[in-house]
């Protein structure tokens, strides 16, 4: 017997049951149910001609079709299904919940899986994680300029205990034009919004939860206007590192990148920079000279920061000078920070 069931009935099980995502590959790559397994019942191409001839010529002629595409793959289909799910019971889903998952699910079945259809499949997968950015969070956000060792202290917190949401990780990206670092390939705008909202999903609403300060774009992900706007209007505490501080900081972890790479970022925010400090940073750059390459970038970055912290609600900007020790000695110390205000 096949079952169907909502996808709110689904989350609670999303860790413990495969997921097989049998829409085409191109539908997979570009955003799917994080954990989800591809095993498309059709090609890229196939998916094409019998949508071509669904709306041509009919559902009746389509679905003949489609039945040509894969009257020899229903073994392979099983047999990746048992690889995937060797105890034979899996959830499956395709764009809406309708013929391409069902086709398998009675494949499968057939064969003696234990089967559960998502119903309304990815598209009502995709209503449910966009009204998670509508929900309101109880944040701290932890802001300061660039180079304030944000990231290391909201790892240090997450070590501790405290709950964070780490959006430059779900984003592979640390935010700046190189955040990149020269080894990141950032997923597609919606599956970035997919793990985002399985990230929120898995908080603990009543305890609150920490995220950095982020501009509205994280590399070529933006985070969900809804979210990004709640993030501005909450409590922020402003790390106050000094520059020199932050220009060491950055020069060391700049310094091991390849200088194509730097290169090329730097050429990209020619506009920001300036043409004549852009080549400065430049000849920087090939100079091996990267305390003087950061300071360039810096007065850029800096001042765009202080830009944002002045269209922020000033009385809910909490500054602390620190510092930067270790990430563990400075987490302590945000803590203790955070305690004394809430003690005030």
């Amino acid at each position: 017997m096949i079952r169907r069931i909502a996808i709110e009935q689904f989350l609670p099980q999303i860790d413990e049951v495969p997921l097989l995502d049998v829409r085409a590959p191109a539908e997979y790559a570009y955003g799917h149910i994080p954990g989800a397994h591809s095993l498309p019942l059709f090609s890229d191409e196939e998916r094409a001609a019998v949508g071509t001839t669904y709306k041509q010529k009919g559902r009746d002629k389509a679905v003949l079709l489609g039945f040509d595409f894969v009257g020899t793959k229903w073994r392979g289909f099983i047999e990746q299904a048992l690889k995937i799910a060797p105890e034979k019971r899996v959830f499956v889903h395709c764009w809406r919940g309708g013929m391409r998952s069902s086709a398998m699910a009675w494949a499968l079945d057939f064969y003696g899986f234990d089967v559960t259809v998502l119903e309304g499949g990815y598209k009502a997968w995709r209503q449910w994680v966009l009204a998670q950015f509508e929900l309101d969070y109880d944040l701290w956000v932890l802001g300061g300029m660039t180079g304030s060792h944000k990231t290391d202290i909201l790892k240090e917190l997450a070590l501790s205990g405290v709950q964070v949401l780490d959006l430059e990780g779900l984003a592979h990206h640390q935010g700046s034009a190189f955040g990149s670092m020269g080894k990141w390939t950032q997923h597609s705008q919606e599956h970035f919004e997919n793990q985002l909202a399985v990230a929120l999903h898995n908080l603990d609403l009543n305890r609150k939860i920490w995220v950095e300060d982020e501009s509205r774009t994280i590399g070529k992900n933006a985070v969900p206007n809804s979210f990004w706007r709640q993030m501005q209007t909450k409590d922020l505490i402003e790390l106050q590192v000094g520059r020199t501080q932050r220009v060491d900081y950055l020069a060391e972890e700049y310094g091991v990148l390849d200088k194509g790479f730097l290169v090329e970022k730097t050429i990209q925010i020619k506009k920001r920079l300036g043409l004549e400090r852009m080549k400065l940073a430049i000849d920087a750059i090939e100079a091996g000279e990267m305390k003087t390459f950061v300071g360039i970038v810096l007065d850029y970055y800096d001042k765009a920061y202080q830009g944002c912290l002045t269209r922020r609600d000033q009385d809910k900007i909490f500054s602390m000078q620190l510092d930067y020790k270790d990430a563990k000695d400075s987490a302590a110390q945000v803590l203790a920070f955070v305690e004394h205000l809430n003690i005030k």
